[in-house]
């Protein structure tokens, strides 16, 4: 997939890599590594989808390649089918399980070390600074995935309601929050009195760090839980929509997702039939 340019051309390189296996851990849908090298332009390499061609389901690629064309860093996305290693692969970090970036042959291993590392180094003036201004903004959807997985992982019937109803309390907290004006969007000198939030997106009117995180797995959940439990988001939920509504028009998001069909695949082998 090659992604449009968009601003300046980057003063690094990155190579990222994927894994799309055939039984994949719902914890680690994704297995991604990084090099990075000065002085080259930035060419991500994704993993293969069910073709060995397409992209797959990979919200953690998904998540650095929003924030590099957030950053305005010119890349081209080459998928790679990790059924077949690449050898440059193999010798990079051996014994060491993805994602992980190499850099100045420094090993990082955590993805969420890799991207503070990408907002440290490509950094103002050059680059924009994309973390949220409200720690919530971060908060508000970490344990959404999670409760996600508890639920398509699920083989009793009996429970099955338990589960649906805490990933609803978390799709309601996640609602609450994207309702709610920030602090911000209330102007103490206007006659008009906000009740509801206008923001388009989890920190305000654009995108962030925490969109980059919360984005790629409400795509994943919105299609799995769909296709394996015939669970649709409550339109009730109008901040949610909302939200998705306005991430979906961004080609920073709707560009970097994954085939509905991946997603699927994906997770065939992880939503147990109920018995």
């Amino acid at each position: 997939m090659e992604v449009p340019e968009v601003g300046v051309e980057s003063e690094l390189q990155l190579l990222a890599y994927a894994t799309a296996t055939a039984t994949p851990d719902p914890s680690r849908i994704c297995d991604l590594c990084c090099s990075l090298q000065q002085h080259q332009i930035l060419n991500p390499l994704n993993g293969a989808g069910s073709d060995g061609e397409s992209i797959g389901s990979c919200p953690f690629c998904q998540r650095l390649f929003m924030i590099l064309w957030l950053k305005g860093v010119k890349f081209n996305v080459t998928t790679v089918d990790m059924t077949r290693k690449p050898e440059e692969l193999k010798d990079l970090a051996p014994g060491t399980n993805p994602p992980f970036l190499v850099y100045n042959k420094e090993l990082k291993t955590d993805f969420i070390k890799i991207e503070e590392f990408l907002e440290q180094t490509l950094a103002p003036p050059r680059y924009p600074h994309l973390s949220p201004k409200n720690k919530e903004s971060f908060d508000v959807g970490c344990n959404l995935f999670a409760k996600f997985s508890a639920y398509i992982k699920n083989t009793q019937k009996e429970s099955n309601k338990n589960f649906e109803k805490s990933l609803l309390r978390e799709f309601k907290r996640l609602d609450d929050y994207l309702n709610t004006p920030l602090l911000d969007e209330i102007d103490p000198n206007s006659a008009e009195e906000l009740t509801v939030s206008r923001r388009l997106f989890l920190d305000g009117d654009q995108l962030t760090l925490a969109d980059c995180s919360l984005l790629p797995k409400l795509n994943i959940i919105k299609v799995a839980a769909k296709k394996y439990r015939d669970f649709d988001i409550p339109r009730e939920f109008s901040g949610v929509w909302r939200y998705l509504h306005n991430a979906y028009a961004r080609e920073e998001f709707s560009h970097t997702c994954p085939e509905d069909k991946e997603i699927e695949n994906t997770y065939a082998s992880v939503a147990k039939q109920k018995s």
